[in-house]
C-alpha cells in the first residue's frame, strides 16, 4: 500500500477522527487541509445500508447542482428535425441524428452528457459499446432521454451541472460536490442537492437508517467525517 505524503499527514493531523462535523464546519475544515496549488473537487462518500447485490435496493439517479462542478459542461443532442434548432439554441455543442452517429461512430467524444430523444435510441443503440464504457449512454433514469418539447429544459440542466448518483459494489454513493475555489455556500447548496435527491431516491426495501456515515474531502487531501443526521436533513431551499 503506498505511504501518504509528509503533507498529507500533516493535515490529516489537523481533522479529529472521533469528531463528526456539522456540514458547514467540514468545509471549513477542508480549507485548512487542502493544501494543492491546483483548485481541487470536493467530494462527498456515503456509506449506505443497502446491499447492492439485490435490485430493489440499488439506487440510481441524477442530482442537479446549483453551482456547478466548476468546468463547462459540453452537451450533445441526439435529436432530428426542427427540435434541433431548439437544442442548439439551448446552448447543446453539438446536434444531430445520423450524421452524428457516424461522427461517434468515427472516435468523435468531445462531450460529457448526452441527450436523445425517444425515436432516436433505436439508432443510438449500435454506439452502447463507445458511450456506455464512458458514462455517456442516454437513459431515462438519469433525464436524458427526453420528450422532443422537453430537450430545451434538458440541455440547460445539464449545462447548469449534474451528477449521477449510484452505489459502488460496497454500497457507497460518491458525488463531487463542487470546488475548493467555491465559497462556503455554494458548496453548501451543492451538497444539499445532492443529499436532497438521495432522499428521494432512497430504495423502499431499505429498512431502518439508510445513511451510516458521510464524509466529505478533498483530491489531495483527507476526508472529514460528517454529522449523519445534519447532513441527511439537508434539503434544498
Amino acid at each position: 500500500m503506498a505511504k501518504h505524503g509528509k503533507r498529507y499527514r500533516a493535515a490529516a493531523e489537523t481533522v479529529d477522527r472521533q469528531q463528526r462535523y456539522e456540514p458547514a464546519a467540514a468545509i471549513g475544515m477542508l480549507r485548512q487541509t487542502a493544501t494543492s496549488k491546483f483548485d481541487e473537487t470536493v467530494e462527498l462518500h456515503l456509506r449506505t445500508s443497502a446491499d447492492p447485490r439485490h435490485a430493489d435496493q440499488q439506487l440510481r439517479g441524477v442530482a442537479s447542482l446549483p453551482h456547478g462542478l466548476g468546468k463547462p459542461v459540453r452537451v450533445a443532442v441526439f435529436v432530428a428535425g426542427e427540435r434541433a434548432l431548439a437544442a442548439q439554441e439551448a446552448g447543446a455543442e453539438v446536434v444531430g441524428a445520423d450524421d452524428l452517429i457516424e461522427r461517434i461512430e468515427g472516435g468523435f467524444l468531445d462531450f460529457d452528457v448526452a441527450i436523445a430523444t425517444p425515436d432516436m435510441m433505436g439508432k443510438i443503440g449500435r454506439l452502447g459499446r463507445l458511450l456506455g464504457r464512458r458514462g455517456l449512454m442516454p437513459n431515462p433514469r438519469t433525464n436524458t432521454v427526453v420528450q422532443p418539447q422537453d430537450i430545451p429544459d434538458a440541455v440547460r440542466e445539464a449545462k447548469k451541472g449534474r451528477v449521477e448518483l449510484r452505489m459502488d459494489r460496497t454500497a457507497i454513493i460518491h458525488s463531487p460536490v463542487g470546488k475548493t475555489s467555491f465559497p462556503d455556500e455554494q458548496l453548501l447548496e451543492n451538497v444539499a442537492s445532492v443529499m436532497d435527491t438521495v432522499n428521494r431516491l432512497r430504495p423502499a426495501a431499505v429498512k431502518g437508517q439508510f445513511i451510516k456515515t458521510a464524509h466529505l474531502t478533498t483530491t489531495m487531501g483527507p476526508s472529514v467525517p460528517l454529522d449523519v443526521g445534519s447532513t441527511v436533513a439537508m434539503k434544498v431551499e
